[in-house]
């Protein structure tokens, strides 16, 4: 499949993504303290496995050889998180300057490795101690976070200029809070909504705390969206599908752009949201940059029985699927990074995380191919590169991610990663879908001096 790279700008972002929890492992070290998903991933039950991030790929020892792999891709920028509870253990007050320590020397060596940092404060892990306090459901815990940025925004804000609020918003509310799946675990629809709310203040506070600490900050906001089909022509699917595209997208995109929370699920939710004045102008400042993760799309049917959103998910037969049984469609990240601009006005996007899971063998030398990773890379970047040339302000794609990690309440059996990761041994081996991102890297930077070379001696005929 051929990607139309000249689509792409030539300061485009080529990345990796992972979290804090996910990969840095040292829980317990340097002052940190437990999370909701060390809290979580502990209770027995709620992970496969029981599997925890206790170590995961212990990243905060060996980030150094991490970013060697970096170099080893050709990638220009990384997206990481920060751990709150590693950085203010008790949730709000004394910061710990170990745990901040940490991600300052990360940037400083990313730097000097020509990568741009790009750094999200929240990837789900809020402190315990602000669970216990009631968690995202209260206005203090959307304070504390505005507090926090503060703080990693005053100390990494000289060379950091690349920021996201939040990871995902929708998850920490909506599967944490109503399917309880994911941490703390609840199954309150109250508890959610009032969440999603506190989640997006926290966005427009913690906004407002990284640009008056680091100037010519860019600020975004990561949302995971997803295409909506309905299962059939029938009005009550196509109100199914109406349903899904506001709990999914627009309930988190429409107040961030200014339109407040939509009111048709105002009224479908029936909670009353904890509104203040200057609430939404806050959550409305603008964005400098919008963030879309991308996994796959959904098709829906009307089912009056469920929770809130009341549809079912239909599975469709005859169509290619992750490891994760994910849906794979490439047109769908095409689609949405083109309403993003259309509908929603946006500026400047980045794709910020996109990938798949599947099994990987690994060979008897080592190796690990993976071609339908390798395929699945291709062919959704080719779909980037085509929203590209039909106009989409696409600045930069973060590959999902750049080691196999605890994949959440998955655990360790599904793997994201464009390098493996023996976590027995804690060995490192790219792998084909790795070495695929750095083919691919390498021509758009060959493409860009071609283009460049071509205008030059343009110029100079034209002279």
């Amino acid at each position: 499949m051929t990607i139309d790279l000249a689509a792409l700008p030539h300061d485009f972002l080529w990345g990796t993504a992972t979290s804090a929890y996910q990969i840095e492992g040292a829980v317990a070290e340097d002052g940190r303290s437990p999370s909701i998903w060390d809290t979580f991933s502990h209770t027995p039950g709620k992970t496969a496995g029981d599997d925890h991030g206790d170590t995961a790929c212990d990243h905060y020892h060996r980030w150094r050889e991490d970013i060697a792999l970096m170099r080893r891709l050709g990638t220009n920028a990384y997206r990481l998180s920060v751990a709150w509870p590693r950085v203010v253990p008790g949730g709000a007050g004394e910061v710990n300057t170990r745990g901040l320590d940490f991600y300052d020397r990360l940037v400083d060596a990313l730097l000097e490795a020509g990568i741009t940092p790009s750094v999200t404060l929240y990837h789900w892990d809020l402190p315990q101690v602000l669970q216990d306090r009631g968690g995202w459901p209260e206005r203090d815990t959307a304070e504390h976070f505005a507090s926090y940025a503060s703080v990693v925004a005053e100390r990494l804000g000289d060379r950091v200029t690349h920021w996201a609020t939040l990871n995902e918003p929708l998850c920490s509310a909506w599967i944490g809070h109503l399917e309880g799946t994911m941490a703390p675990g609840w199954t309150d629809l109250t508890a959610a909504v009032r969440a999603s709310y506190h989640l997006l203040l926290a966005h427009g506070l913690g906004m407002r705390a990284i640009r008056d600490n680091a100037p010519g900050a860019q600020v975004g906001i990561v949302n995971n969206l997803s295409t909506i089909h309905p299962a059939s022509g029938r009005d009550e699917d196509l109100a199914a599908a109406r349903r899904m595209d506001g709990h999914t997208n627009r309930w988190w995109l429409d107040p961030v752009h200014g339109r407040g929370f939509p009111s048709d699920m105002r009224e479908l939710y029936g909670v009353d949201l904890p509104e203040r004045p200057g609430d939404l102008d806050l959550i409305g400042a603008g964005l400098d940059w919008l963030g879309l993760n991308y996994y796959f799309p959904q098709t829906v049917a009307d089912d009056p029985a469920a929770p809130a959103p009341h549809v079912r998910t239909v599975r469709r037969d005859g169509v290619p699927r992750t490891g994760m049984d994910w849906e794979i469609d490439p047109s769908g990240i095409e689609e949405l990074l083109l309403r993003l601009a259309d509908e929603y006005g946006a500026r400047k996007l980045y794709v910020t995380e996109n990938g798949s899971s599947f099994p990987d063998t690994v060979r008897p030398d080592g190796t690990v191919d993976d071609p339908e990773r390798a395929d699945y890379l291709t062919s959704h970047l080719a779909a980037c590169a085509s929203a590209a040339r039909r106009g989409a302000p696409l600045a930069g794609y973060f590959a999902w991610s750049l080691l196999d990690n605890f994949e959440w309440a998955y655990g360790y059996d599904k793997r994201f990663g464009l390098v493996h990761v023996d976590y027995r041994t804690q060995v490192r081996t790219v792998k084909g879908s790795g070495r695929r991102y750095a083919e691919i890297i390498d021509a758009h930077g060959r493409e860009r001096e071609g283009r460049a070379e071509r205008e030059g001696k343009g110029g100079r005929e034209a002279a």
